[in-house]
């Protein structure tokens, strides 16, 4: 195995060691060892459970297969209980956590297994393809894990029953060891693996039970709706933090009809999601048939939320709504717009688009290209720094040259601060087009194209044109049961922008494709229309 262990300067008169962030699941099992920490279907682990299992799987990866110190471990699997305690046992071990997206091919987890040099693999049975893979890509990995019934490597289960019972404390931990790479959705090319430090995770837990959560507690329980690889991983942690019980969905498909009945039966607290499930959530028939008075936030982020979408939502669930804006470079940390800041009316006070102000303790800062601040309604690149941002990305300089330019982590989004300093997104810069010498941020185009009542989604690219550069695409998807034409969309538009703004072309599609994790990428839809045979090409753009 190639194992990097983290690198500490023993010369220096201070100490930056950090408490390992598994101890939080030592002090739960202490304190709250009876309450429960996982609720899956008709399955409970308490506290004390779940630390039991957690410091048998961590004795079982060191002495079976001679996991150590900063060996990185690949999880593929979708959410499970098994998914949790891999990562606290990596943790323990002072290992790292390594999950994939489990919607990716077999061919697309074995890149992330090469990437991150992984030492062993947790594989779900029903991904023996994506085992092999990673075998053949990466033959020196010690062993693969089966998480249920599977004949391609050793049982999960057989593990921790080999050892359940032997006690294990928490490794050691400096405050930049390595603990999670968090591969980013490789919108724009390969993935890219995130650093994530145990002192960086640290001050995230506590700043999101202070500006997403805040007055958590162990009576709280949260509804896991998103893949804990990424997002509702960090999401689930806070509740690890403060003691509250993660209640998992069924395993397949996303149904709102059940997520509100776990809402109502377990009188869920908070939710971390996407703002395309949040829609999905609202407008099904099923959020008026179960109570749902128990939330107290329902937090999502990933995307933009649409104002039209915003408003349905607050009607329905009432003013529970949080939005935070990050990346996973900057672990979800960036900006939040908490529940007293969204409006159903619209006004002044509403500061319709915004996605909030400055998290605690992080800084933003917009920047032209030569990386110069810009005043108030200056629009450039949305640019961060504070103790949220990650440690770089492993194994690529080149990437961390571009994203880090004095001491600040470049975004790649567009956007402005008003004067009291709430932050607008214009869109992402590789989302902006050129349209006879003007930029065109579709996001604009976007939430005008969507107070059309039977608009459902919408997104708008730019394409080639011979004689303007580019202009605009709308791909849209009509509300069940509704029909949607260019011209009525193109009467919402008129008059309320630019010419050169409005779409030239429409398609029209019945579902909008998404990535693995609800979110609406431009690559995506390009890649869909063109497959299709659906993308406008420069001899037929007039």
């Amino acid at each position: 195995m190639n194992s990097e262990t983290a690198n500490r300067d023993t010369s220096l008169p201070w100490s930056t060691r950090s408490s390992n962030i598994a101890h939080f699941l030592t002090r739960n099992a202490r304190r709250l060892g009876a309450r429960p920490a996982i609720i899956w279907g008709d399955h409970r682990w308490t506290w004390g459970e779940l630390d039991a299992r957690v410091s048998a799987l961590a004795i079982a990866m060191r002495d079976d297969f001679g996991i150590r110190h900063g060996d990185r471990i690949l999880v593929q699997s979708p959410n499970n209980n098994q998914i949790t305690e891999i990562m606290l046992a990596c943790f323990r071990l002072g290992a790292v956590w390594v999950p994939s997206n489990f919607r990716q091919g077999a061919d697309e987890v074995a890149f992330l297994a090469q990437k991150a040099d992984v030492a062993m693999m947790f594989c779900e049975e029903g991904f023996p393809a994506h085992a092999a893979a990673c075998r053949a890509g990466l033959p020196e990995m010690a062993s693969v894990v089966v998480i249920g019934n599977g004949d391609f490597g050793s049982s999960y289960e057989e593990l921790i029953a080999g050892h359940l019972g032997k006690d294990l404390p928490n490794a050691d931990v400096d405050r930049d060891d390595p603990c999670w790479l968090f591969f980013t959705s490789g919108s724009t090319g390969h993935p890219k693996a995130v650093v994530l430090t145990h002192g960086q995770l640290t001050f995230t837990i506590v700043n999101h039970l202070n500006d997403l959560m805040p007055s958590s507690t162990p009576d709280d329980v949260s509804l896991v709706v998103a893949p804990l690889s990424h997002g509702a991983g960090m999401h689930q942690l806070t509740q690890l933090a403060v003691g509250a019980a993660s209640v998992l969905l069924p395993a397949g498909r996303f149904d709102p009809a059940v997520a509100w009945e776990l809402v109502a039966r377990h009188k869920v607290t908070n939710m971390f999601t996407v703002p395309t499930i949040v829609k999905m959530l609202v407008e099904h028939p099923s959020v008026d048939e179960h109570d749902h008075t128990s939330l107290r936030y329902v937090i999502y982020a990933g995307a933009p939320m649409y104002r039209e979408d915003q408003k349905v939502a607050l009607r329905k669930l009432g003013r529970v709504l949080v939005q935070y804006f990050g990346l996973g470079e900057v672990t979800g940390a960036i900006t939040v717009l908490p529940p007293h800041d969204h409006h159903l009316e619209d006004g002044p006070h509403a500061r319709v688009g915004t996605c909030g102000i400055e998290r605690t303790g992080l800084q933003i800062s917009i920047q032209d290209d030569d990386g110069n601040h810009l005043p108030a309604f200056a629009t450039g690149e949305i640019c961060v720094t504070g103790p949220a941002v990650c440690a770089g990305y492993y194994r690529d300089e080149d990437a961390n040259k571009k994203a880090f330019r004095d001491g600040w982590f470049r975004t790649g989004d567009l956007g402005h601060l008003d004067a009291e300093g709430y932050l607008f997104i214009t869109g992402r810069a590789s989302d902006m087009y050129i349209s006879g010498g003007s930029n065109v941020y579709p996001r604009e185009v976007e939430e005008l194209l969507l107070t059309h009542p039977a608009l459902k989604e919408v997104a708008v690219l730019g394409i080639p044109h011979p004689k303007w550069g580019e202009v605009g695409l709308a791909v849209c998807v009509a509300e069940a049961g509704q029909e949607l034409d260019e011209m009525s969309l193109l009467e919402v538009l008129h008059g309320r922008l630019a010419k050169y703004k409005l779409p030239s072309h429409f398609v029209f599609l019945e579902d909008m494709p998404k990535t693995g994790y609800g979110k609406i990428t431009k690559k995506l839809i390009r890649e869909e229309l063109t497959s299709r045979g659906l993308m406008p090409n420069l001899e037929t753009v007039a």
